[in-house]
């Protein structure tokens, strides 16, 4: 099979808008929260219970949604979980109670946990090796641009038409999506790597193991890494609005402009280390020189993210979480590209939604302990202690189990032209 250039780009221009969607139908929880708290009656501990029940449906969610990519293929998969995931939003519009909420959230974790083993696989499907740490970078940045339009768009029209209406609509764009995305892969196979998307990798595996994921020690190299580097991400994508809040008064569309710039950091980060990834690979780095430098770039970014609490200037804090989340992404393209890298084509969506199932575990965790740290009077000294080590702790774990990475070439696809 072979891809046209102007197929390949739409597909991916729509996996990018997947991105955005899956961004936003899960933040606008976190945007909202002072408005919904206050008409609900929520503590800082309900909703981290809230926030860990998310997390935790999707982690074990992950545990299915690998193998349900792996086995339908994208074609099928990524309008499959788009569509349940944009019911689930919607149904937020009708939840009263908190039970309810729970629910709804545990409905949205769940499917959400479609997203990511659908566009890791989908970029390694569509894109050769050395395009795909840019492929991944702008999926990670496009994604990103969710957490850039939430705090800005959805509290002005959460004040117009109230915050249920935000959630329906969000979730019917979903709906649009997933036929947008049948139509644009009519008549087209994408059950293999393409014949264009192939190449003879730099330091090849003589010897793959297509077995089990679990006995894999790059399965294990990654999955911890996840659960270390995500928590960070969470901890942020579900605290930073409570955090601007308890620092700077800030609520409603007042929140928009720190959280836009913060995740706009997110979003240079994907590009720049995604963008110069492949550059690196292209002047001939080797993939293990190029991931791991790059990691170690990202992780130093995020080492200062505890100043944010020394100092009570707007500015300085506001930029100092956009550098951090710059370097988490940075780190998390490299981290989703080494799956791709290491990883048999026929194991890529086992291996990255186990990983997610890790890091959202991770997720799980921070989230509830930030609130029992809140409620508790700590403040977020120790969560952002914590942040500040993660990635370097997950590259020094790499870098033990996986002291040089080898990379695995893919299958050969069905002798198939499309166009």
């Amino acid at each position: 099979m072979t891809l046209s250039a102007r197929r390949r780009w739409l597909l991916f221009a729509l996996v990018l808008t997947a991105g955005i969607l899956n961004y936003v139908d899960r933040q606008i929880i976190s945007v909202l929260k002072p408005t919904i708290a206050a008409e609900l009656g929520w503590t800082d501990d309900d909703y981290g219970t809230l926030a860990a029940w998310f997390q935790g449906a999707a982690a074990v969610a992950f545990l299915f949604t690998g193998a349900i990519v792996d086995r339908i293929g994208v074609k099928w998969s990524n309008p499959l979980g788009v569509a349940a995931w944009s019911v689930a939003a919607m149904l937020h519009g009708l939840a009263t109670s908190f039970t309810q909420f729970i629910v709804v959230r545990v409905a949205l974790g769940a499917t959400e946990a479609m997203g990511t083993p659908n566009q890791i696989k989908t970029v390694a499907t569509i894109f050769p090796p050395r395009l795909r740490s840019t492929g991944y970078g702008f999926g990670n940045a496009v994604g990103s641009v969710g957490a850039i339009v939430t705090p800005l768009l959805i509290p002005a029209f959460a004040a117009l038409w109230g915050w249920r209406a935000a959630f329906v609509v969000a979730g019917i764009a979903g709906i649009v999506w997933a036929g947008l995305w049948l139509l644009a892969t009519r008549g087209l196979p994408l059950n293999a790597i393409p014949d264009d998307a192939k190449e003879v990798p730099d330091d090849p595996d003589p010897a793959p193991d297509y077995g089990p994921i679990l006995t894999d020690r790059r399965t294990w190299a990654i999955s911890v890494a996840k659960v270390l580097s995500d928590s960070t991400w969470w901890l942020l994508l579900f605290w930073m609005p409570d955090f601007f809040h308890r620092t700077f008064g800030l609520t409603g569309t007042g929140l928009g402009p720190p959280l836009a710039i913060a995740y706009s950091g997110a979003a240079i980060g994907s590009l720049v280390f995604g963008a110069g990834s492949s550059a690196l690979l292209a002047r001939g780095w080797s993939v293990n020189r190029v991931r791991k430098s790059v990691m170690l770039v990202s992780a130093l970014l995020v080492l200062p993210i505890s100043l944010a609490l020394q100092t009570d200037s707007y500015p300085i804090v506001v930029t100092l979480l956009a550098v951090a989340l710059a370097g988490h992404q940075g780190f998390s393209t490299s981290l989703f590209a080494l799956i791709a890298d290491v990883t048999p084509h026929e194991k890529v969506g086992r291996v990255t939604a186990f990983a997610a199932f890790c890091g959202n575990m991770g997720g799980v965790a921070i989230s509830k302990i930030a609130g029992l740290v809140l409620v508790a009077g700590l403040g977020y000294g120790p969560l952002f202690a914590f942040a500040s080590i993660a990635y370097l702790l997950s590259l020094g774990w790499i870098q033990l189990l996986l002291p040089r990475l080898r990379v695995v070439a893919g299958p050969r696809a069905p002798a198939t032209a499309v166009h």
